[in-house]
């Protein structure tokens, strides 16, 4: 016999422990590449967000007109489309911007740093006063508008810090934000506020609610499914069976429920979550 031959013979031959049973292929994940869950955006208007940071809105400010003022579908607020003379060509360009409550057709709006405080111009933060209301704010310099779009949302102006060039912002979830004092802002508050207070009354205002969307609705209750289809299906009542929080390190057929939760419950009282990152104003 060969080494290699005596060498099988003699080896103790080693247990290997079944691995780590998985989680379930939970419905979300098995979207896959089909078309069915693509987002449904053919009849939407376009992007909306600011002008493109330029020379022009650095050191003066651009006129532009407002248009129209039309609905996108799958959005709750609506566009005004801006147009504006081009910095170096000559023609014109529009831009979409999401309308700010007050905004009318034929109105000027006024982007840059040298514009007045009026509603629907675009400012510089810095040059914003502390408690004003702004709205489609820049999270970073130039990046064209990301807080506060969605209708009724605004942010709060809490305070300035010359030394740091950053300025404190209030968003719509309470939360407070830094972010630097260049980055722009439309002045007002989105318009279409309001929406979620009426009353939905029946199924079929929500199908046409969604169905401009995306295909998420109806939404199915894990406790309602098979064991085979997700972690909290199966049993003779419709329950969990075990703690609903996993752990943020779980597989993803796991991560379904309450995900690396800090409490649960409901809040009582004023006290703030302990750890939480918005908690420590």
């Amino acid at each position: 016999y060969s080494f290699c031959t005596l060498l099988c013979f003699f080896t103790p031959y080693k247990k290997t422990k079944p691995k780590k049973e998985m989680g379930k292929t939970v419905l979300t994940c098995r979207h896959g590449k089909s078309p069915v869950f693509d987002v449904h955006g053919h009849k939407r208007l376009g992007a909306a967000r600011l002008r493109a940071l330029d020379y022009g809105e650095r050191n003066g400010y651009m006129r532009g007109t407002i248009k129209d003022i039309s609905h996108d579908p799958g959005r709750g607020a609506p566009l005004a489309s801006v147009e504006f003379r081009h910095p170096y060509k000559f023609k014109r360009v529009k831009e979409l911007f999401v309308a700010a409550e007050g905004m009318f057709t034929g109105q000027s709006v006024l982007c840059g740093s040298k514009a007045p405080l009026a509603i629907g111009n675009v400012l510089q933060l810095r040059a914003v006063p502390e408690g004003c209301i702004v709205c489609n704010v820049e999270a970073k310099v130039g990046d064209r508008g990301t807080l506060a779009k969605a209708s009724g949302n605004y942010c709060i102006v809490v305070s300035h810090n010359e030394e740091t060039g950053k300025t404190r912002l209030k968003l719509p979830s309470g939360q407070k934000k830094s972010v630097s004092s260049s980055c722009r802002a439309c002045i007002g508050l989105i318009a279409g506020g309001g929406r979620i207070e009426k009353p939905v009354l029946k199924a079929g205002n929500s199908y046409y609610r969604f169905r401009v969307k995306r295909n998420c609705w109806p939404k199915v209750r894990g406790v309602a499914r098979n064991p085979v289809e997700h972690p909290h299906g199966g049993g003779n009542h419709q329950h969990i069976g075990h703690p609903s929080t996993v752990s943020r390190h779980s597989t993803p057929g796991q991560k379904v429920g309450l995900i690396a939760a800090r409490r649960t419950g409901r809040l009582r009282g004023g006290g703030q979550v302990k750890g939480a990152w918005h908690g420590n104003d």
